[in-house]
């Protein structure tokens, strides 16, 4: 079987030699993504599998695939709102995705933010370069078991950060419409309002759909402690940018951590000239009280050898036409 794999990073060529030489299929290795211009690439190929945030195209990119032979599209990443499914269902496209890679790496880089904000380093760091190495009432914090954490969407990754703040002494909050069982011992359910009032850290883990595109706006950063740190590990367009900055601005919250942007295809994961970055991400940028990372929270050795495994052998699988957990129902 031939594989076409888009997107192509030089950290999962290793991995996908391994899978190659394990299972004797081939893949084609491209750097590119997959859109207009690029599907021609897939040609000759069985399956596809992508790694990319920016959408594939419009309904022709899936009708050509269709029209080649191509029965699925798999996709490395959790998130799948890069792929139109509306235009999948109606070209007979069957849609994977890699919901489980490593929800501990993405729970790590989330408490990674929220401890860097936590503790005032961008501050400190941005007055020692101005040679202030003063200890200012301002900037004391507050340690870790102190603080109240709402979690926002108890999956496999909202799970793990419930789990890793609870191991610290923290009181977590959780607010899913799915109440999990699983994660029952590491938090005390409530609504979304309780937590956006009460919580010290709030820490994001939704997918992006129509319910939940600027799920935080004006009216939950005013609801929000003075004191509150977000967090958003999950996907850009969960918060209003805008206001995000309005808040931090007027100090109605404390703090942002931040490894996803809703503008991020511009510019994440590409060399761009400073002077072309965009305004917003300028702003959030200056602020010493804002940690930004290029969407890498799942960027460790462990997330990326599953994520190609995964996706590849889902590949096999739909065109083979057997059954995979993995399927997105379109």
């Amino acid at each position: 079987m031939k594989i076409i794999m888009y997107g192509t990073s030089k950290a999962e060529r290793e991995y996908v030699q391994d899978w190659m030489k394990e299972t004797g299929n081939e893949v084609k290795m491209v750097s590119n993504q997959l859109n207009a211009q690029t599907i021609d690439l897939a040609k000759g190929c069985d399956g596809i599998s992508i790694q990319q945030t920016k959408p594939l195209g419009d309904s022709a990119v899936y009708q050509e695939l269709a029209a080649m032979g191509i029965k699925q599209i798999a996709t490395r990443t959790a998130g799948y709102d890069m792929i139109d499914l509306a235009a999948c269902r109606a070209n007979g496209i069957v849609v994977t995705n890699v919901a489980v890679y490593s929800p501990r790496a993405i729970a790590e880089m989330g408490l990674t933010h929220a401890m860097y904000l936590l503790r005032h380093i961008g501050e400190f760091t941005s007055r020692m370069d101005q040679g202030d190495f003063r200890w200012t009432p301002d900037l004391i914090s507050s340690e870790i078991y102190t603080q109240t954490v709402g979690i926002i969407g108890l999956g496999n990754i909202g799970g793990a950060t419930a789990q890793l703040y609870k191991a610290l002494g923290a009181r977590v909050l959780a607010y899913d419409p799915n109440e999990n069982v699983e994660y029952a011992p590491f938090v005390e359910y409530a609504d979304l309002d309780t937590i956006i009032k009460t919580a010290d850290i709030i820490s994001l883990h939704t997918p992006l759909l129509p319910s939940t595109k600027n799920m935080l706006a004006a009216p939950q950063f005013a609801a929000m402690k003075k004191t509150a740190i977000v967090i958003n590990m999950a996907r850009g367009g969960l918060i209003n940018t805008a206001d995000l900055i309005a808040a931090l601005e007027n100090h109605e919250i404390a703090g942002a951590g931040l490894d996803t942007l809703a503008d991020e295809t511009v510019f994440f994961n590409q060399e761009v000239a400073v002077d072309q970055l965009p305004a917003d991400y300028q702003r959030l940028h200056a602020m010493p009280n804002v940690l930004i990372t290029p969407h890498v929270a799942f960027f460790t050795t462990t997330s990326i050898r599953n994520m190609v495994e995964i996706s590849l052998n889902d590949v096999v699988r739909v065109v083979t036409s057997q059954r995979t957990k993995n399927e997105v129902h379109l």
